[in-house]
């Protein structure tokens, strides 16, 4: 029986051709048990002899799937899941219910062949020695993947170019700046070719010069390579730049899976009405035609409900003399904290797509 279970193993590793979803989940559930310790002394000792405990739900049935070569951003408020779905997902943790294969392997299994083919990037996490030059933490990698010596040396002198670091590798990592901590680990990350790229708050407390660079290089390598990648975020200057499809979770749950472009779209009710006014005041009743988010005379932002554009529009530009006129969405990033805050996700629908929809 043990080989035969081998051998089934073995070949559901090797189905995987890239014509069936490099990363599929299936009702993918995670719990938790919690120690719930009361206050006060007497509470303590009590609990010496019978503990009180909760059921987290990190994760509660969770699906999807993404095509090889597609980049999805993987969005949530704090606690919602995301990170807990990476950790299942490359195999770090086990699942309380459900399946995943990640490139036709079960990732809890953690076989070697499949840790040689994925590669996860945590932000708040580091892979490298902390009192040695990046480049000892290199070589490592090397020997751990069992990478050729001149496949290394090509994969390394590409990585450092792209990230602008060849004159870092030499310093310790302790005396390099989080922007360039950050682009160590990425090479670190895919010196062995990973065909899956798990990434975890890539940009976190970076500044805008190395949020830049680090969305540049990931826009140009995945691109290149055809990798597929799962982003996590609260940047959404990364979503944007990046990904062209999000999958929505919060509280464990997933509540939207489509178009980036589709959110603002589907779950924005209102719209943003800039306006110009002649001469050098606002008229004083402008609120009676929407909400005023911005006054900076004689210029005047309106937020005004969606279907009411028209409407709104047509009396403004009767009853005023308007020089200059614009309608625009709201930024993206106001509409998601809009959904987390206000528990509008509770009635999102799934709306999975492949990697070649609209």
């Amino acid at each position: 029986m043990p080989c035969h279970s081998l051998t089934l193993d073995r070949w559901q590793s090797l189905a995987y051709d890239g014509r069936m979803p490099a990363i599929e989940a299936n009702h993918l559930t995670k719990t938790y048990k919690v120690y719930r310790k009361a206050e006060g002394v007497l509470a303590s000792v009590r609990g010496l002899f019978k503990r009180d405990y909760k059921v987290v739900e990190a994760v509660k049935d969770v699906s999807f799937s993404l095509e090889a070569g597609e980049m999805v951003a993987f969005l949530g408020p704090n606690g919602a899941g995301k990170t807990t779905t990476l950790k299942l997902l490359s195999g770090l943790i086990y699942p309380t219910g459900g399946d995943a294969r990640v490139l036709g392997y079960v990732p809890w299994k953690r076989e070697n062949a499949y840790r040689r083919r994925f590669s996860l990037v945590m932000g708040q996490k580091n892979q490298l020695w902390w009192d040695l030059p990046a480049q000892e933490s290199f070589q490592l990698h090397r020997e751990i993947y069992r990478i050729e010596p001149d496949q290394y040396r090509r994969r390394l002198d590409e990585l450092v170019d792209l990230l602008e670091v060849r004159k870092l590798i030499d310093q310790p990592v302790r005396e390099l700046s989080l922007g360039e901590r950050m682009r160590m680990e990425l090479i670190a990350a895919l010196l062995h070719s990973p065909e899956v790229l798990l990434l975890d708050e890539p940009t976190i407390g970076l500044d805008v010069v190395s949020q830049r660079k680090v969305q540049e290089f990931l826009k140009y390598y995945q691109s290149e390579q055809q990798i597929t990648v799962i982003l996590t975020s609260h940047y959404m200057k990364d979503v944007e730049a990046l990904c062209e499809r999000a999958v929505i979770i919060n509280e464990g749950e997933l509540k939207h899976d489509g178009p980036l472009a589709e959110i603002v779209d589907r779950f924005s009710r209102h719209k943003v009405i800039s306006l110009q006014f002649a001469g050098t005041e606002l008229p004083a009743d402008l609120d009676r035609f929407g909400t005023v988010v911005e006054s900076r005379p004689p210029r005047v932002k309106l937020e005004v409900a969606r279907q009411q554009v028209p409407e709104v529009l047509t009396a403004l530009l009767s009853t005023y003399t308007i020089e200059d006129v614009g309608v625009q969405d709201r930024p993206l990033e106001e509409v998601i904290a809009e959904m987390f805050t206000s528990g509008s996700t509770t009635s999102i629908d799934r709306q999975p797509v492949t990697a070649d929809a609209p």
